[in-house]
């Protein structure tokens, strides 16, 4: 079970429920991934992402939330693209990143089943 209060968010995939968190070590991860200089980078960069920064980003997610699930195994994952991206805008706005304005570095809503 998700704890929203502590900045979790929820990903559903083929009945398994998994966790996303946004940590310290998850936002290095992030940095270190996709190559960043500094984090300040991430939404201008999200604005043109591919689906392997997609999964750099998930994956380290997922790490922080305590499932170890390397990028090219998100890549495998039977879960749609909005369901995914929902969990880690969810996960970026629990942890109280929004970035420019109030759209933060993702598009669109999110919404999580763990409420």
């Amino acid at each position: 079970m998700t704890n929203a209060v502590r900045g979790e968010a929820a990903l559903e995939v083929d009945g398994t429920r998994y966790r996303l968190l946004l940590t310290l070590g998850a936002l290095a991860e992030i940095e270190e991934g996709l190559g960043l200089a500094d984090l300040g980078q991430i939404g201008p960069r999200l604005k043109q992402a591919r689906a392997c920064d997609i999964a750099v980003i998930a994956a380290a997610l997922f790490k922080g939330g305590g499932h170890e699930i390397a990028p090219a195994a998100v890549l495998a994952l039977p879960v749609e693209f909005g369901s995914l991206m929902a969990a880690i805008a969810c996960a970026f706005e629990r942890a109280g990143l929004k970035g420019e304005g109030d759209s933060g570095p993702f598009v669109g809503t999110h919404s999580s089943p763990s409420g």
